[in-house]
């Protein structure tokens, strides 16, 4: 991206504020960026915070713009995205669609004619620590996957996966494991009380945990590895896997992990089908 770049958002919430915020600490100026919002609170907001301009015509928005993120909930996409494909659907803009559970067939009805690549997020963007995967269809060229792996990795670790269905697999993984971590910490802490320490101890000590376990995993180290450098042979921490093991813990993860990019296929096919329906 240079000074010249144009980035359009439709959509002003928590996933685009992220992405704004690591755009601009990547040096982008406001002006470059533009967000198509409808309400006003958000845009008073965005122009304070970021500087950028926020526009309630969506048609100003992301008229010019080299790149647009699709960043509303997928309910809304197909219906918004049609009435603006006459002025993004010219050859130079690229579509970032981050509405979870949207295929490219799918946004394609609507606008035939523009390139698309897939993004699913996570809610670790929103403190710059994300993790993102992207799809792209093979007619996708190598600069227009550059442009948009340097939007997502402004507040993400970035990676690309082969098939679209893929993105189910991660939005289990990824997308909602961030709730399965929080739950294991809360359980963590509850377990505590149950041993006779205050909640108040308990729970900052899980908190504390959680942050420094996910900095150790951060390193160069296999998460084997790390797990490994806990456990002595014989100790408390061997003591406790063990437990974990023979009630289940593997089987209790794999079936939740399913479930998830099942109900993740699920949505991808209700969305589909029927755009303006209800995701819960």
């Amino acid at each position: 991206m240079n000074s010249a770049t144009q980035i359009s958002f439709l959509g002003g919430g928590n996933m685009a504020r992220a992405m704004i915020h690591g755009l601009l600490q990547r040096g982008l100026s406001g002006a470059q960026l533009r967000v198509g919002e409808p309400l006003p609170a958000q845009r008073d907001a965005l122009q304070r915070d970021f500087g950028v301009v926020a526009l309630a015509d969506n048609q100003a928005a992301v008229r010019g713009a080299d790149l647009v993120v699709l960043a509303v909930k997928p309910q809304y996409a197909i219906e918004l995205l049609s009435g603006l494909c006459a002025t993004i659907s010219h050859g130079r803009t690229l579509l970032l669609s981050i509405a979870a559970g949207l295929r490219v067939a799918d946004l394609a009805q609507c606008c035939p004619a523009l390139p698309i690549v897939r993004a699913m997020p996570n809610r670790g963007s929103l403190v710059g620590m994300g993790a993102t995967a992207l799809y792209a269809p093979a007619a996708i060229s190598g600069a227009q996957r550059e442009l948009a792996e340097q939007v997502c990795a402004a507040a993400s670790s970035i990676v690309w996966v082969q098939r679209e269905s893929d993105l189910d697999i991660v939005t289990a993984l990824s997308g909602s494991g961030p709730a399965y971590f929080f739950q294991l910490a809360e359980h963590l802490a509850a377990a505590a009380v149950h041993e006779g320490l205050d909640a108040a101890t308990a729970e900052s000590l899980a908190r504390q945990t959680l942050r420094g376990a996910g900095a150790l995993a951060g390193g160069e180290t296999s998460l084997a590895a790390e797990r490994e450098a806990v456990t002595s042979k014989g100790g408390t921490t061997a003591a406790a896997l063990a437990a974990l093991q023979a009630g289940g813990f593997e089987r209790l993860i794999g079936a939740a992990v399913a479930a998830a990019r099942q109900r993740s296929a699920e949505l991808a096919a209700q969305f589909g089908a029927a755009p303006g329906g209800d995701r819960h």
